[in-house]
Order: C-alpha cells, then structure tokens, then sequence
C-alpha cells in the first residue's frame, strides 16, 4: 500500500471516531424546512443536468428553503435558477482564509434539517465531508457507486446504493434522482433550466444587430470547442457543413466560445472572418439567451450543449465516446448523433441531412401557422 493509501485509509478511520452518524432506515425526513444540496464536484454541464434533482425537491416540499453548494467551476450554471433559493459557492484554494472559513461555515452550519449529496459520475470525498461538516439533522449520500463502496458512507444516516448499471442508458438527470427517490422526493420533468432577463435579451438583440444588420431566413449557433479532445468534431468538416448550408438557404451564423476555445476559433475565423458572428466569453444567461432566439444550434458534446439544451430551439448535439442516452439533452426537437467512440465518424452528410428535416419540419410548421 502506498503511503498516500496509508494516509487516506488513516483519515477515513478518524473521520469515523469523530463524523459517524447512526444510521436510520424507517426513511422519514420529518417535513424538512431547509435543505442543503452539495455538487461542488462536477463541471457546468453536469450541474445543469441536476435541474431535475432541484426541481423535485421544490415540487415534493413546496416550502423547503432549498440552498445549494456549488463551486467556481460551475456555480455560474445555476445562478437565478427559480428551484434555488439560496448558493453557496465553496472555494476550497480559500478554506485556509481565516475570514472566508468563517464565512463559510456560517453559511454551512445553517441548521439545515435535510443535507443530501447526489452522485453520478464519481463519489466526491470533499461533498460528503460538506455535508458532515454542514451539522444537518438528518444526511443522504451514497453508500456506493456501481459496486464501489463509499469508504465515507457513515456519514450519512441514510446510505444509497447507486447503480446506473441496473439501466446504463438512463440519463443523467433521471439517475440523480435514485438518491431521493426512496423518500418519496420525485419529478416527472426531467429538462434542465437557465433564467434569463430583459438586460440579457436586450444585450443579445444588440449583437445581433450589429453583426447581422441585414435580412435573413435563418439565425444558426455553433460551439466547435470542448474541454476533451475526443469530443471535438473536425473544425474542417464543421467549415464544410456551414459552407453547405450556406449555398442552399440565407443564414446568418455565429460561434460560441471562450478563451478556452481560441484556437478553434481563430482557426474558423481565418476561414469565414466577417461573415460569422463570435459570441464569446458572455454570461451563462446570456448564452442561453441568444440561443433561444436561434433557429438552430450545433454542438459539440460538452457544457455549452447542456446551455443550449435549456431553450427550445431545435438542436443537433454530436457525440464520440460519451454515451448519448446518458448525456445528451432531452425534450422537444433535441437531436443527437453518434456512429462511434470516434466523434469523427460522424460525417458532414450525417450532420447536414438532419438539418435538412429539421428545417423542412420548421418550414412545414410556419406554414402552418401562417
């Protein structure tokens, strides 16, 4: 063993003379008044797909003051959603702050009735240290994750057995919802949400018009970057499809991004300078503001797509080696498509006959009503 396992193997020991909770099985909450949800441990995109945990919780206890803890990596996915009342955002590089520990664990040790820790992907040790640490009266966790114990779960009075390999197709934000199912806590709505203002509309409508001061028939949104490699798609077939579409109907067409996605973006750039829009390094809000005035957005599978996956506007999101069903958005006109483990295979032709039935349908729509 090595000594880093030593040590650990060490910690949890102590955790338990000092944390252990008893454990509980009769699972009644009592009606709790305030709640603490801790997913400080996942990217934005995993955060937005944990709508669906907040929203039960608000539909199944309507007058539960629901706060959150969240992180700098992701808190921005959440800000003014309606399900929560109160974030918390917890900066572990400042823990060692004298003033910011005090500041935070005021607003941990807020005499929450109910702590709960849901898991998806990985059991964060630092989460169910927040949640002991939080004094709530009673704590939900996990007890293991696909077979893996929790060496923590004494943590918690009542210990969830997690297991997405009873149904590995299942999505994300029906999953997440396994940790408080067994205490009648459930949603039939699984879709993510994003709140956005009259400034945010009216910040996007000026970028719109100043980009695109003339007609068009139609205002499409692509995100050519992601975090992983394996999950960008060919900037060259992303270049040929718009240059497709292009010549068949009257687009405008922007990109999406940040300084994280420079080199993509300058490398499409290069190619289409002036006649595309670049929408970068806005607010989360903002994002998905712009987004839902679109008439199309493309995506590669990363946390934009999930920005995007918020708004009703039909949406193509392209998939390598993470499993679709698991990840990608869900609801109305949300289309996926993946051949392989290697996004790549996805060919333009793939990309550009499903945009051709989404604008039909579109088109077929808007007669319609017209």
């Amino acid at each position: 063993m090595s000594p880093k396992d030593h040590f650990r193997k060490f910690t949890v020991k102590l955790l338990e003379k000092y944390f252990a909770v008893t454990p509980l099985s009769d699972g009644s909450l009592d009606t709790p008044k305030k709640i603490l949800i801790v997913r400080q441990h996942n990217q934005f995109g995993d955060l937005l797909a944990s709508v669906s945990l907040f929203r039960a919780v608000k539909e199944s206890i309507p007058d539960a003051h629901l706060t959150l803890v969240a992180s700098p990596e992701n808190y921005f996915a959440v800000i003014n959603n309606k399900f929560i009342d109160e974030l918390i955002v917890f900066d572990r590089k400042k823990i060692f702050y004298p003033g910011y520990f005090i500041r935070f664990k005021k607003e941990l040790q807020a005499n929450y009735d109910l702590a709960i820790v849901p898991t998806t992907v990985a059991i964060s040790m630092t989460s169910c240290l927040l949640a002991a640490f939080s004094k709530a009266r009673i704590k939900i966790g996990p007890v293991s994750l696909n077979g893996k114990r929790n060496d923590l779960d004494y943590l918690f009075n009542y210990r969830v057995n997690l297991d997405w390999r009873k149904c590995p197709d299942a999505h994300v934000s029906d999953f997440i919802l396994d940790i408080v199912r067994p205490f009648g806590i459930k949603t039939k709505n699984y879709s993510s949400s994003i709140s956005f203002d009259e400034k945010d509309e009216a910040f996007v409508n000026e970028f719109i018009d100043a980009i695109f001061p003339k007609e068009y028939d139609l205002l499409m949104g692509f995100h050519i970057g992601a975090g992983k490699e394996q999950n960008r798609w060919s900037l060259d077939k992303y270049i040929d499809l718009i240059e497709r579409i292009n010549s068949k109907h009257k687009i405008k067409f922007y990109f999406t991004g940040s300084e994280a996605d420079s080199e993509e973006l300058n490398y499409v750039k290069k190619h289409f300078g002036s006649r595309g829009g670049y929408f970068l390094n806005n607010t989360i809000p903002q994002l998905a503001a712009l987004i839902a005035k679109s008439n199309l957005f493309i995506t590669n599978d990363t946390g934009v797509m999930h920005v995007a996956g918020t708004t009703k506007t039909p949406q193509i999101s392209i998939f390598g080696p993470t499993n679709p069903f698991n990840w990608a958005p869900v609801g109305h006109q949300k289309y996926f498509l993946r051949k392989s483990e290697l996004i790549d295979d996805v060919t333009v032709d793939d990309v550009e006959n499903l945009f051709e039935i989404i604008f039909k349908k579109q088109s077929s729509l808007n007669e319609k009503s017209s």
